[in-house]
């Protein structure tokens, strides 16, 4: 036989793992320093001018 599993008390658990796992991301995201919010968006901006310059023109 397998083990007994109460369904009330398993959903709430994985209902906190996952809300858990959603605050981790979040502070991945948004916990940063303004200073290295400004630094992602400058290299984003230097990849895409980068890019953009390297564009061949009149192929479609």
């Amino acid at each position: 036989m397998g083990e007994i599993v109460n369904l009330r008390l398993a959903r709430k658990a994985a209902a906190r793992k996952a809300k858990e796992a959603e605050a981790a991301a979040n502070r991945l995201a948004h916990d940063r320093t303004r200073a290295e919010r400004e630094t992602t968006k400058a290299e984003a901006e230097r990849s895409a001018r980068l890019l953009d310059g390297a564009r061949r023109e009149g192929h479609d």
